[in-house]
């Protein structure tokens, strides 16, 4: 497989994180585990809200870092969840 995922995960204080990777079943994984990223390991645990397919690494960190920049509201409009 050649893409990407770049999702959105809320955590379990209700923030939002995102993130890429070339394999999100194990991403999840590792982030419901405490081995995801450094801010997910004391938001435990986080639920999968958004997903989008990139077609190679650097489309994915791109696209990462344009939702980074979204505010709150953005985010939730992005996964349709509030706004």
């Amino acid at each position: 497989m050649n893409g990407c995922w770049v999702y959105l995960v809320r955590c379990a204080d209700g923030s939002l994180y995102a993130g890429w990777t070339d394999d999100l079943e194990q991403r999840l994984r590792a982030h419901n585990a405490g081995r995801g990223a450094k801010y997910t390991r004391s938001r435990l645990p986080v639920e999968l809200v958004y997903r989008e397919w990139q077609p190679d690494r650097p489309a994915a960190l791109r696209r990462e870092a344009q939702i980074k920049r979204m505010s709150r509201a953005q985010k939730l409009a992005l996964a349709g969840l509030e706004g």
